[in-house]
């Protein structure tokens, strides 16, 4: 890293959208605190509405693209391509989300640029949220859900020989990604009596904390009839683009349940919702879309046998922003050391 700093006034901006003041008057003092001299911008208090959106608008605003050009440090939720190409000085991109597939464009990927992401940020609330997204099918919620919009009291379904009831550890569980997210999902299952299994690039690393064991993407086929809930909690790459195909899905037990806090293009959603009409699936709890926000037209939002929610799985009011600025301001400290940050993303991998 060159050492010309002390020749400048180094710049940092920062994007955390709009209606987070206090958030972003705290990291302008902290920033200000541990950088000794470094001029800070708050795209927020800019003229112009700007995004925090992944890619954000199509083209960024002239003023947030002239406030970059002196850029050293970005500090947002992605960064779009454009804002990236105007940024001449950038040194560090630090993303406020997990998944960082939207700003892997050749252009950072060559760059000498260092990217960091939020992972394990939003653990335990994805973690939770696929938690009880399973407990859903599990207990017969939809079921409930139906019953009551329709004031039927009606026990059949049930207590039935063939009740789709289960208790959790019935569930043999296959999850894909073991990193922040999966793990923690992996841990909060297995602690309930639930059977894990991960699959994860590094198989040498070995099976994280409450998993039983783990496998490479290479023998998924095989897995897939052995489990009746599988987990989509990795970033999407090459590798995972669209990974639960038609004959993947048609492979899993009739009591699958699909849980996906990845990427919407990591599942053929037309097959998927064939094989549920068709009663070859359990259910699925989707927070994650091809296209968001999801038409209002999609038969998603209707299926009796799908839980949607609008990408709110890592949300956790008051828990967020304290976890992002300890991380960040870790990296902000081994940044001005020049030692290795944390959660640096590996660009040619993807995550």
């Amino acid at each position: 890293m060159p050492d010309d700093r002390a020749a400048r006034t180094p710049l940092v901006i920062v994007n955390t959208g709009n209606g987070k003041g206090k958030t972003t008057a705290a990291l302008g003092l902290l920033f200000r605190a541990a950088g000794r001299g470094w001029k800070v911008v708050m795209l927020q208090f800019i003229k112009a509405e700007t995004s925090s959106d992944g890619d954000g608008p199509p083209r960024p605003n002239d003023e947030v693209m002239n406030a970059i050009q002196s850029a050293e440090v970005y500090f947002g939720f992605g960064i779009p391509r454009l804002l990236f190409l105007e940024a001449k000085k950038l040194r560090w991109v630090h993303s406020a989300a997990a998944g960082v597939g939207s700003a892997l464009y050749d252009e950072m990927v060559n760059s000498d640029v260092l990217f960091t992401n939020s992972a394990g940020v939003h653990a335990v609330p994805i973690a939770e949220y696929c938690v009880a997204g399973i407990l859903h099918f599990l207990r017969g919620f939809d079921i409930s859900i139906d019953q009551q919009r329709r004031a039927e009291w009606n026990k059949a379904p049930f207590v039935a020989m063939d009740s789709v009831l289960r208790e959790v550890d019935a569930v043999r569980a296959l999850i894909v990604g073991v990193g922040g997210l999966g793990g923690a999902t992996g841990q909060r299952l297995a602690a309930l009596g639930a059977r894990c299994t991960g699959v994860r690039r590094r198989v040498d690393l070995g099976p994280p904390p409450g998993f039983e064991r783990v496998i490479s993407l290479d023998r998924f086929d095989e897995e897939l009839p052995k489990h009746n809930v599988v987990v989509l909690a990795a970033p999407l790459t090459d590798a995972t683009q669209g990974l639960l195909t038609r004959e993947r899905l048609e492979r899993l037990p009739k009591d699958a349940i699909i849980v996906n806090v990845a990427r919407g293009a990591m599942v053929d959603q037309d097959a998927l919702i064939e094989l549920l009409d068709a009663g070859r699936l359990r259910g699925a709890v989707l927070d994650v879309f091809r296209h968001e926000p999801l038409a209002s037209d999609s038969p998603l939002w209707h299926h009796p046998r799908i839980l949607v929610t609008p990408h709110v799985s890592p949300v956790s009011p008051g828990r967020f922003w304290p976890r992002q600025l300890d991380l960040f301001i870790d990296n902000w400290r081994r940044y001005l050391r020049r030692e290795r940050l944390v959660n640096l993303v590996d660009k040619q991998a993807g995550y």
